[in-house]
């Protein structure tokens, strides 16, 4: 099924025999199918799944699936026609009939068409389902978070709230206002909802972390803003006036919160930056320190965590404000993290998000199976840290943050076009450097570097901050094409780059601008081509406008150093035999 923002969607017809069932695969069940467990025709057994009514046509959502692969997979059983609606007094003996849904047809698989349902047979509602899966008598049909979409109208959530974050405000040019966000949990996935200004003052109070909720439009569902969520979810919901928000009396038949863990060894592997959930052994426990924002100048305490698992790695985990305050759970408890920051200080670390939560000795398989090794041998263990590891990694990953590559090699590597990020460097010579779009005003406070918004005449507001300043600090950010003799290549440069290429700061290329000194502007951008440089780059996917292209960002970059590069030559030409006829490298 088409999916407008990441993951995958499929839809899948199910048989008894007597009838069949048009599908949708919660992402948590995909993995059958992309594994190539669930083929055309296999017989398997729904353990967990939920119905629902869409347009008027009964479908299930399943959440999960056995394949029974020692009876492979047949031809077809029976000649199965579609599941109608029925009422409830009638559902387990009333079957009516139509033709299959072209879309679903399987290569006819099912037999032949059926005959057209009665019309009375398909206005009838499905039959009523206990709280926790289908309709509730007062609250209608319960939908699951994985089916919800723009599309789906007059729907109704039983969600456990995970995660609520604090009330947060904005000020800017356009006025200010408040929000909040929490995390929403059923059995088939988890969705974000964000309240704006009238919607904190009604519904913050309302919404307690580990309370089980029924939601139901109007509420707008649009697609995630991934920058500000980490759930696997397509889409999130926004708040509106006249949404409903009731407790639910039954708390008990909704997940607690669902993880999605990396172990520790596996860290080495994963991009800076990700978020991501762990679990482990609490190996340590170091005491509360305080660490001033050069930023805003504010305190925050933060207590740093070690943990161990059962792959020999440790690492260190680092909690903030009243999280670190309060920790008090016992060494060698069983932690598990949620929404936890890669960092690749002291070689792979991790940081507790304000969005992110954990739970102490959870009552989960992978916590049991962690104690279990530990008190079995894992208390005498030594562990490895991945600062060890690091320049081994380097090493065996052939040197590729400092191997040499042509613009014909970037190319044809295709470096940048898998998931990790290639690292290369390049000589090459400035031939182009845009001109309209080169440098942003930026924030003078210290380690900032955000972009700033003139709200009135002398007046930069810095969101980040929290901060006005009377003028901006102007950075680069300019788009560079350079050549060699194999090929061009697009690299885009930031501030540091940006003074090497022009011999100047953008503030001072900024003022010339405004001063109306055109020729200036334009005799710094000539002068800065032609020039040849040493490029150290890395390669990686980008989304721009919906769509996937490669993106070559610049880390650093000098001038080319001739007594250098003739060095480099001259040990090049020593892999060759000069003492016999032969010219291939040694």
């Amino acid at each position: 099924m088409a999916s407008n923002v990441g993951g995958e969607r499929y839809r899948v017809v199910f048989s008894d025999v007597t009838n069949f069932i048009q599908s949708m695969m919660a992402q948590q069940a995909n993995w059958v199918i992309t594994e190539g467990k669930l083929k055309k025709g296999s017989i398997v057994r729904l353990k967990s799944f939920q119905s629902q009514e869409v347009k008027g046509k009964p479908i299930i959502v399943v959440m999960e699936v056995e394949v029974l692969e020692q009876y492979g997979e047949c031809e077809k059983i029976g000649l199965p026609v579609a599941l109608e609606i029925t009422p409830k007094a009638e559902a387990t003996t009333q079957q009516a009939v139509k033709e299959q849904p072209g879309s679903i047809s399987s290569n006819n698989f099912y037999g032949q068409k059926a005959q057209q349902p009665t019309p009375q047979a398909t206005s009838r509602t499905l039959p009523s389902r206990p709280n926790n899966t289908g309709s509730t008598g007062s609250h209608g049909n319960i939908y699951p978070i994985e089916a919800l979409s723009p599309y789906a109208h007059k729907w109704t959530i039983k969600a456990r709230c995970t995660h609520k974050s604090d009330v947060k405000t904005w000020h800017n040019k356009n006025g200010e206002g408040k929000l909040f966000s929490v995390n929403l949990l059923d059995d088939s996935g988890e969705i974000r909802a964000t309240g704006f200004k009238e919607s904190v003052d009604q519904w913050y109070d309302v919404l307690v972390e580990g309370g089980v909720y029924y939601i139901s439009s109007p509420c707008r569902v649009q697609l995630a803003k991934k920058q500000f969520t980490n759930l696997n979810n397509d889409y999130e919901l926004t708040f509106e006036r006249d949404t409903v928000i009731e407790k639910a009396e039954d708390q008990d038949n909704v997940p607690q919160v669902r993880f999605n863990f990396t172990n520790i060894a596996d860290l080495n592997n994963v991009e800076k930056d990700t978020t991501i959930d762990t679990i482990g052994i609490l190996h340590s426990i170091g005491e509360v320190s305080e660490i001033t924002s050069k930023t805003t100048s504010k305190p925050y305490s933060k207590r740093e965590l070690t943990l161990v698992d059962n792959t020999g790695f440790n690492v260190r985990l680092t909690i903030w404000g009243a999280t670190a305050t309060t920790f008090d759970a016992p060494v060698e408890s069983v932690v598990a993290f949620k929404g936890v920051k890669v960092s690749d200080f002291g070689g792979r670390s991790l940081s507790l998000l304000s969005s992110g939560s954990m739970s102490i000795d959870p009552d989960i398989d992978e916590a049991h199976k962690l104690k279990g090794w530990y008190d079995a041998q894992g208390r005498n263990d030594t562990y490895q840290s991945h600062a060890n590891t690091m320049g081994t990694s380097m090493a065996t990953s052939g040197g590729k943050r400092d191997e040499y590559k042509t613009i014909a090699q970037i190319r044809d590597e295709n470096l940048g076009m898998s998931e990790n990020v290639d690292y290369f460097t390049l000589k090459a010579t400035i031939i182009y450097v845009k001109q309209d779009s080169f440098s942003y005003p930026a924030c003078l406070s210290e380690d900032c570097n955000k972009k700033v918004v003139e709200t009135d005449p002398g007046q930069w507001r810095c969101e980040k901050c929290d901060k006005t300043h009377p003028r901006p600090e102007y950075r680069y950010i300019m788009s560079v094409s350079v050549s060699d003799h194999t090929g061009q290549l697009w690299l885009s440069c930031f501030d540091d780059v940006g003074r090497s290429i022009m011999g100047m700061t953008a503030d001072e290329l900024m003022a010339l601008k405004e001063e109306g000194e055109e020729k200036k502007v334009s005799d710094a951008f000539a002068e800065a081509n032609c020039k040849s440089m040493v490029w150290r780059c890395r390669a990686r996917m980008d989304n721009f406008q919906d769509q996937q292209r490669v993106r070559y960002q610049v880390a650093s970059a000098a001038p080319m150093s001739f007594p250098v590069e003739a060095a480099k030559l001259a040990e090049l030409i020593k892999q060759y035999d000069l003492n016999s006829d032969s010219l291939f490298v040694r």
